[in-house]
């Protein structure tokens, strides 16, 4: 049964919530970084394939302090933006974006702090020497000839850097990523592949694959989020029209792909699926929708991109997905999905799906919801 509460009654509650977990994961773990939970625990010894998730921490309780004002939150997230400052150097990744937008942006944006603006754009200067002249794009963690649609979401942070020196060279590194990325990994149907593989002779684009999805020709949910947040964010930095018909594209096929209550599977294509959701690709999905809603000038297009981002987030207020009546459970989101090939993750709560969460919660009680 849905809870009878309405849409603004439920977001609120939510914050309320993720405000205790995120509570709770200080008190209970001191200066301790979650990326998945196992049986709803935070800690444990599972493997982490690549460390990517300590910057959505540091953003949620940035968003709390953002909400209410108090100073222990700004306290705490000044606190642990400190303790992953070295990660600006960090050219093991390709996931700065995930580390220092969340985190130490925020930060910038809350204080002014010129200081903490050098970290947000050495960061995005690392993020940028992963780039290939050749293929033209950003490298993932894996090898030097793969791309993956993830770094949609990280290449925001060059453009950052770009606007922030006047370095052209930046700019023209994020537009050739995002452009390769359209080109290779964005189909014709406006689903999305994972990844890329580059011939590394000849610097050509040789086959799809995927990490994390089904099959390299299927859409694998998650990756469909990250596509259509981070095309929209690239139209924002550029407004090149490219991108915004391109994360619309992303956006249309996410929508007509899910089910009515829009939560959607690990992979679209997967038949009988294991696990039917990933709240993760969800909650991903409803913040970047709720942006392009603001993007698109089509009144009948944002109309539906914000309907469809608060129906999702309808969904994922409910006792189904958010584990408020678990006393157990340390995450917010339940039903996530980390890594299921490897058995990471998968049916448990995930860090970034609790950050996009409470980042598109408060979003929809900003415009009114």
């Amino acid at each position: 049964m849905r809870n009878p509460l309405a849409l603004g009654d439920k977001l609120q509650r939510a914050f309320q919530y993720a405000r205790q977990q995120v509570a709770r994961i200080v008190e209970t773990y001191p200066d301790f970084f979650p990326m998945y939970t196992v049986e709803g625990r935070w800690q444990h010894q599972g493997e982490a394939w690549t460390h990517w998730c300590e910057g959505f921490l540091c953003g949620q309780m940035w968003l709390i302090y953002q909400r209410t004002r108090d100073p222990e939150w700004r306290f705490k997230a000044e606190h642990y933006c400190r303790l992953m400052e070295h990660r600006k150097s960090d050219r093991s990744v390709h996931d700065l974006g995930f580390l220092f937008w969340p985190s130490w942006k925020r930060w910038y944006d809350v204080s002014g702090d010129q200081p903490v603006n050098e970290v947000v754009v050495e960061a995005g200067r690392t993020l940028a020497l992963r780039f290939q002249s050749q293929g033209g794009y950003l490298c993932s963690f894996v090898a030097l000839n793969s791309v993956f649609i993830d770094i949609m979401m990280n290449v925001g942070l060059v453009y950052y850097a770009a606007e922030q020196t006047g370095d052209d060279r930046l700019r023209r590194i994020a537009d050739q990523h995002c452009l390769t990325t359209r080109r290779y990994l964005v189909r014709g149907d406006g689903s999305t592949a994972q990844e890329g593989i580059f011939d590394p002779q000849t610097s050509r684009f040789a086959r799809h694959n995927t990490r994390q999805g089904w099959r390299s020709d299927s859409c694998w949910a998650r990756g469909q989020a990250w596509a259509l947040h981070g095309f929209a964010q690239a139209y924002e930095f550029t407004d090149d029209l490219r991108f915004l018909e391109t994360a619309q594209q992303c956006a249309e096929y996410f929508i007509a792909q899910s089910p009515e209550h829009g939560v959607p599977p690990n992979d679209f294509d997967e038949a009988d699926p294991p696990q039917p959701y990933d709240s993760s690709a969800a909650a991903v999905a409803a913040d970047g929708l709720l942006d392009l809603a603001e993007l698109s000038e089509d009144a009948t297009r944002a109309a539906r991109y914000r309907e469809r981002a608060l129906r999702i987030l309808d969904t994922l207020t409910e006792i189904e997905f958010m584990a408020i009546e678990k006393p157990y459970w340390e995450g917010i989101l339940q039903h996530a999905v980390y890594h299921r090939p490897k058995g990471l993750g998968v049916d448990e709560s995930v860090m970034w799906g609790d950050y996009y969460f409470l980042q598109a919660v408060l979003k929809a009680m900003r415009r009114g919801v």
